[in-house]
């Protein structure tokens, strides 16, 4: 029986009568050929590579590929459709939700609108900048936000008094219109939300509309709430308010997530519950030790560390300060560790100038001899100065050498290993990369 559509056919460039391994290598060719990351100037590749995995979805399932070749979208829609007993809308909803888009143009089945099929309404996320500091000594922010809330005068209706919506007359009450869409040699047809009455397949006369939404349903409201970030929160950590995001008439409300980002911090360095800095020490102390206040802490206290009798420090030296370092997250009173490397501050030349040369000579190790064996050519190079820090930058800016022991931030829950998957590069085995769970 010939496909009463062929929209989903069109859009994976094959024909109605194509078999299972024809459609599976037509959506792989496809998917690598729309992939977003690979067509990063191109707006709608996004809603292009959606779209391919929503049909492979319908396609590949026999089931539903019978049904929508007897009935197009109206027989998805229709009983007993589905996998599992599932509705169509359903399913369509969370793979577009799974894949982090919003339900394309084509596979909107009308009706109820995507805004009913969703179980609570769309959370509001928030990046939230954070100090090292913050996250070391915890805070609370008092923030007013603004948010959609359900009309309280026709308590979501958008109506006034007992007026009630009429069918609208654009779409005859469905919420959709058709569409033709141009696919290369191809022209499909597809279903857009209505304009008329915005996908809801009913509309308010003028008249008839509250006089607070003016038919909108909701309003803006604003109100206060209180942040927590806790001790030993971590970058891109989310803090969510229930319930404080969005209202949608019958709907609960969505949450409002906040992202934490980390700030770069002007002295210290943060890796799991561990941290690192830098500390100078002069030559005096490198050689014969020092008892002194080495660091002021994130929470503003002093840390006074004193070095082992007889112990010559090296630059690049690092020692570790346990218990100092980030407290652990809901275990505040647990805390990592606090790693200090060394740069030890050499004498400049207005103090060489002040001392006595062969007596200092005389009391420092010797100057090394040249290398042996003494190669057989020579060459002389100029001395000239140079700031690595600069060549670093230069060459290399995403290197990060500062430290490169093996404890520092051991055990970072952020660490892990991507394993490869050889099949397929984008979703592998022929599959969309987000199904439906």
């Amino acid at each position: 029986m010939p496909a009463v559509e062929t929209e989903l056919y069109d859009i994976l460039g094959v024909s109605p009568d194509a078999t299972e391994n024809e459609i599976k290598k037509a959506y792989r060719q496809k998917a690598k050929e729309h992939h977003p990351d690979k067509n990063i100037n191109d707006p709608e590749a996004g809603q292009k590579f959606q779209e391919l995995g929503a049909a492979y979805e319908t396609l590949s399932d026999p089931d539903m590929r019978h049904m929508y070749d007897v009935g197009g979208m109206e027989g998805l829609n229709g009983p007993g459709a589905g996998m599992g007993g599932m509705d169509p809308s359903e399913l369509f909803a969370q793979f577009f939700q799974a894949s982090g888009g919003s339900m394309p143009f084509g596979f909107d089945f009308g009706g109820a609108g995507p805004s009913r099929r969703r179980g609570k309404g769309e959370d509001t996320v928030i990046p939230h900048p954070v100090t090292l500091d913050e996250l070391y000594n915890g805070k609370t922010l008092k923030l007013n936000l603004e948010k959609e809330a359900v009309c309280g005068t026709c308590k979501g209706s958008g109506a006034r008094g007992n007026a009630k919506p009429k069918p609208c007359g654009l779409c005859e009450g469905k919420g959709w219109t058709t569409a033709q869409t141009s696919h290369g040699t191809h022209l499909s047809t597809s279903r857009v939300a209505c304009s008329g009455c915005d996908g809801a397949g009913e509309r308010l006369k003028e008249k008839d509309r509250c006089k607070k939404c003016k038919g909108e349903k909701t309003i803006k409201e604003k109100n206060r709430q209180e942040v927590v970030i806790e001790k030993g929160m971590a970058d891109k950590q989310r803090i969510i308010l229930a319930g404080a995001g969005d209202e949608e008439p019958g709907t609960p409300a969505g949450d409002v997530v906040f992202v934490l980002r980390l700030t770069p911090h002007e002295s210290f360095e943060r890796s799991g519950s561990d941290l690192l800095t830098n500390v100078t020490i002069t030559l005096s102390e490198a050689l014969f030790g020092f008892s002194r206040i080495l660091i002021t802490h994130l929470d503003g206290r002093g840390v006074q560390v004193t070095s082992p009798p007889g112990k010559i420090i090296k630059h690049a030296d690092t020692i570790v300060l346990r218990g100092e370092g980030m407290p652990v997250h809901k275990q505040p009173d647990t805390k990592g560790d606090l790693y200090l490397t060394f740069t030890i501050e050499m004498p400049d030349d207005e103090w060489l100038k002040t001392v006595d040369r062969k007596t200092l000579l005389s009391l420092i190790p010797p100057k090394k001899m040249d290398i042996e064996p003494r190669p057989e050519v020579v060459s002389t190079a100029a001395f000239e100065e140079a700031d690595i820090e600069e060549v670093r930058e230069r060459y290399f800016p995403a290197s990060h050498d500062f430290f490169d022991g093996a404890q520092f931030g051991e055990g970072d829950e952020d660490d892990w290993v991507e394993e490869d998957d050889e099949d397929d590069e984008y979703g592998g085995a022929g599959e969309p990369e987000c199904r439906p769970q």
